[in-house]
């Protein structure tokens, strides 16, 4: 199934979604490192890598809702989108909450500003598989010859074994 919003052919939802992905990610990685090494550089670079993932998040939210409504009613890819973008959504909430419970940058950030980004990530994982199984497995954002009732890859013994030729 074709994304509502392309750009030069290609999704734009799927074109965006890096930024926020990485960016959050990165931002974790700030706080691990900020957790071994107490350099308060860590800590400022985690504060601004999520304020960057959060508005990337917010640009690339539309676009995944707009695409979300051209999917028909009562398909797998349906239920699949929507449990993508509320945890989505819930990614989005635990990072801001994250971001705002950080004061000052330069400081040691508080454990529970630690503990929603640590969660924020986790989730993130799930639903960035979610994304991809649209993707990967319902051909979302990829051609109108989408499979969307196809199964999940977690129950499909032959996942990844076989070739779709084009005509």
């Amino acid at each position: 199934m074709e994304s509502r919003v392309n750009l030069l052919g290609h999704s734009v939802h799927q074109m965006l979604v890096v930024f926020p992905l990485g960016l959050l990610a990165t931002s974790v990685i700030f706080d691990l490192l900020f957790l071994a090494n107490r350099e308060p550089e860590m800590a400022i670079a985690a504060y601004w890598t999520q304020a960057a993932g959060l508005i990337g998040g917010l640009v690339a939210a539309p676009f995944g809702l707009l695409d979300w409504t051209k999917i028909p009613i009562g398909t797998r890819a349906k239920r699949v989108g929507a449990v993508h973008g509320i945890g989505n959504g819930v990614v989005i909430v635990l990072f801001l909450c994250s971001w705002l419970l950080r004061n000052d940058p330069s400081h040691v950030p508080p454990a529970l500003a630690l503990l929603l980004s640590f969660s924020g990530a986790a989730l993130a994982f799930i639903t960035g598989w979610l994304g991809g199984e649209l993707v990967a497995r319902h051909g979302m954002g990829v051609h109108n010859n989408a499979g969307l009732d196809a199964p999940s890859s977690l129950h499909d013994p032959h996942h990844g074994t076989h070739v779709r030729h084009q005509p």
